[in-house]
C-alpha cells in the first residue's frame, strides 16, 4: 500500500498519484515483459543468442533497451513519490515533476519512444499488440498525467524557485546546490554573451569547476 499523502493544493496535481504512479510503474513493467519474451524468442533460438540475427534485428533489440530504461524510470518515480510521502516531503512541485514525467513517458511507450530524430521504439516492432499496450491506455496518468494544467503550474513554481525536493541524500543535494550556485553566480550571468560571441568559457571558470571537484 502506498504511503498516504501529504495535504497540498490539489490544482493541476491528480488526486491520489502515488496510487497512479504506482499503476504506471507496473503497467510498463507488464509491457516490458511481454516485449522482451517477443524480442527474445527472435534472436535467441534455441536459449541462444545469435549474432547474425542480433544484427538483422538491431531496430527491434535497440527499441527493448529504451523500453527498459522508459521502464525503470517509471518505477523510480513511483518510489522516489513512495520515500517522499513518506517523510513528509511529497509537496506540489514533487508531485508535478512525477506526474508530467510518468504521463509523458506512458504515452511515449504507447506511441513510440523517441530513439533518434528519425527512428521510434514502436511496440508493434517489438512484437506487441494493440491488446498488449492497454495496461498502458488503462493508467490515469496517461489521461491526466502531462496536461497544459499541469506543465503551467509547474513552470510558474519554478520560475517562482521552487525547484523540488530531488530526494537525494545529504551529500549529493549540497553538491547539487553548490553547483547551482556557481551557475547563477558565474555563468548564467555571462553565457549569452559567450554564445553570441562564439567564444570559448574563460579558463578561469574552468578553474574554479576544477577546484569544485568537477574535473
Amino acid at each position: 500500500m502506498a504511503a498516504v499523502e501529504s495535504g497540498h493544493p490539489a490544482g493541476a496535481v491528480v488526486s491520489h498519484l502515488v496510487d497512479h504512479l504506482i499503476q504506471a510503474s507496473r503497467a510498463a513493467d507488464l509491457v516490458l515483459a511481454k516485449a522482451r519474451a517477443h524480442v527474445a524468442a527472435r534472436v535467441m533460438p534455441g536459449g541462444k543468442i545469435s549474432g547474425k540475427i542480433l544484427d538483422r534485428e538491431q531496430h527491434a533489440a535497440h527499441g527493448l533497451a529504451w523500453l527498459a530504461t522508459y521502464a525503470a524510470v517509471l518505477r523510480e518515480l513511483a518510489q522516489y513519490a513512495e520515500r517522499l510521502t513518506a517523510s513528509g516531503r511529497f509537496g506540489e512541485t514533487e508531485q508535478l515533476t512525477a506526474q508530467i514525467a510518468a504521463g509523458e513517458y506512458l504515452n511515449q511507450i504507447a506511441g513510440g519512444i523517441p530513439m533518434n530524430q528519425g527512428e521510434f521504439a514502436r511496440l508493434q516492432d517489438l512484437g506487441l499488440s494493440r491488446s498488449d499496450a492497454a495496461p498502458l491506455h488503462d493508467c490515469v496518468l496517461a489521461q491526466r498525467g502531462n496536461t497544459a494544467e499541469a506543465r503551467a503550474r509547474l513552470t510558474e513554481r519554478i520560475a517562482d524557485g521552487q525547484f523540488g525536493d530531488s530526494g537525494l541524500d545529504d551529500t549529493l543535494a549540497d553538491i547539487a546546490q553548490t553547483m547551482r550556485r556557481f551557475v547563477q553566480d558565474k555563468v548564467a550571468p555571462h553565457a549569452h554573451d559567450w554564445h553570441r560571441r562564439n567564444a570559448y568559457v574563460p579558463l578561469e571558470i574552468v578553474q574554479e569547476l576544477a577546484e569544485l571537484g568537477v574535473f
